[in-house]
């Protein structure tokens, strides 16, 4: 990163602006956020370059979120009921680029379509899989279950289980920073680039991690994270636009 490179964005719960003419339109359902810290260096060399690892008081942090997706459409256009709808789970790392901006960089998406699995790899060079996937309710529990079918490690799965608690009034900086990410780093082409979305505020509910066996942040490239989340966090969604990459 350049020494004369601005100092990163600030850490804000609203979008930094409007996407008023959106490439991509979804809505984010029945979220389950978990977040471990991880040293900067560990995280380093899985960035795109041109980013370093988005760090709070000298950490970094890795998230599974598991998920549901709901209608994904392009442009102006209703979102597809069913390609469109379908589980997912993340492990993502935080970084920020020479101008300042902030973002999420995806080390996996498992998605349980197959078919918007090949355009997201296909069109955005997203690393997707497809996986078996399933969440189930019961009252305050979400339980969210993935195997991983294609391209691999077929080994690859998750298993986590939340209950649901009292809705965030206040949330701290460290809830915001983990949350409110305004945009997607990723390299096409060999060039990096910069995918924006807006969403209203989330959401968010503090929340008990009751069971959590899974071995995708492994597989992502982070074999030495282990221990209780330091954060777990619950959101019943947003609907969520994306803007023109950049």
């Amino acid at each position: 990163m350049p020494t004369n490179a601005p100092p990163p964005e600030p850490i804000t719960p609203d979008p930094p602006a409007l996407i008023t003419r959106p490439l991509l339109t979804q809505s984010w359902l029945d979220l389950a956020f978990l977040h471990w810290t991880v040293a900067p260096e560990d995280v380093a060399p899985l960035l795109p370059a041109g980013t370093v690892p988005d760090t709070l008081n000298g950490v970094t942090y890795v998230g599974l979120v598991p998920f549901r997706m709901h209608r994904v459409g392009w442009f102006r256009l209703p979102g597809i009921p069913y390609l469109g709808t379908f589980p997912e789970t993340n492990v993502r790392l935080y970084s920020v680029d020479e101008q300042g901006r902030r973002g999420v960089v995806f080390r996996s998406l498992d998605a349980a379509r197959l078919l918007p699995v090949l355009a997201a790899r296909n069109g955005f060079r997203l690393p997707y899989a497809w996986s078996q996937m399933d969440i189930r309710a019961d009252g305050a529990i979400r339980t969210y279950t993935g195997t991983r079918r294609w391209p691999g490690p077929r080994v690859a799965h998750s298993r986590i289980t939340v209950r649901i608690g009292e809705p965030l009034t206040a949330p701290t900086e460290l809830e915001h920073f983990l949350t409110a990410r305004w945009g997607l780093h990723h390299t096409v082409s060999g060039r990096l680039r910069y995918l924006p979305n807006a969403h209203p505020r989330w959401p968010l509910h503090r929340a008990e991690l009751i069971e959590c066996e899974e071995n995708l942040i492994a597989a992502a490239g982070l074999p030495n994270v282990s221990g209780d989340p330091v954060s777990v966090l619950y959101s019943p969604g947003v609907a969520v636009r994306f803007g023109r990459p950049g």
